[in-house]
């Protein structure tokens, strides 16, 4: 364990926090990983689905992290929490329902698809983004293949990986207008299929249909975990500097 002092920062973590969701049971076995390797400690606040449409939600919190368990009980609050973060400058980072989410976000608030949604949450619309896999990847294990060059890369520090899911969303069209946008495609599995987004320009804004928060048993933080908490640190940081001595 390293002898440097901890570093604190507050992250928001939107979902609907439930014991039967494997990844919500994780997060103080991470918590506590971070803390005893990393001297990076997260002072974690839950905050329901409901609750993340406040506008004030999220502000002034270090990170969000919109974790798993769609169907979410607010669409609409998870996004709007995305959207806050995206907007201004907060670390974020979405994983399986928080990775399709951070797309949908995009697609309705950058790119103008007002009408793309969700299958899981609205099942009779008529132009989805976010559609069912043709195979479901729940409990599965799979090869990602990562950018070179990518926030996906720099952070995994591989070109290749093998990641758990536990999804059966995935997105599905409209992919190459998000790209015109902005949103970078980082990461596929061997069929070419999208499994990792970022915002390049964004201070950290990493989204991913793998779930990092179900490698290992938690003692050791994944490296996308571990580069939230960094990213969130220094945003405590660069926040406490531009406050008034």
């Amino acid at each position: 364990m390293t002898t440097n002092p901890a570093q604190t920062a507050r992250i928001a973590l939107v979902g609907d926090r439930s014991p039967t969701v494997v990844s919500h049971t994780r997060i103080p076995r991470l918590l506590d990983a971070l803390v005893e390797r990393d001297r990076l400690v997260l002072d974690a606040y839950w905050i329901p689905s409901e609750e993340a449409a406040d506008t004030e939600a999220v502000r002034g919190f270090d990170a969000v992290w919109v974790l798993p368990g769609s169907p979410y009980r607010s669409e609409a609050g998870v996004l709007a929490a995305i959207r806050t973060a995206r907007e201004e400058g907060i670390p974020y980072l979405g994983t399986c329902g928080g990775f399709q989410h951070a797309l949908l976000e995009f697609a309705r608030h950058v790119c103008g698809l007002a009408r793309v949604a969700h299958a899981e949450n609205d099942p009779d619309a008529e132009d989805f983004l976010i559609e069912p896999l043709s195979c479901s990847l729940a409990g599965h294990e799979a090869v990602v293949r990562i950018e070179p060059g990518s926030l996906a890369q720099s952070v995994i520090g591989s070109e290749r990986t093998v990641e758990r899911y536990f999804c059966a969303y995935g997105p599905s069209r409209h992919l190459e207008t998000l790209r015109a946008h902005g949103l970078r495609f980082s990461g596929h599995d061997e069929d070419g299929q999208v499994r990792i987004a970022e915002l390049p320009g964004h201070p950290f804004f990493l989204a991913t249909l793998f779930q990092p928060e179900l490698a290992g048993d938690g003692s050791r933080p994944h490296p996308v975990v571990r580069a939230l908490a960094r990213a969130a640190v220094r945003h405590a940081l660069e926040r406490r500097e531009r406050q008034p001595v």
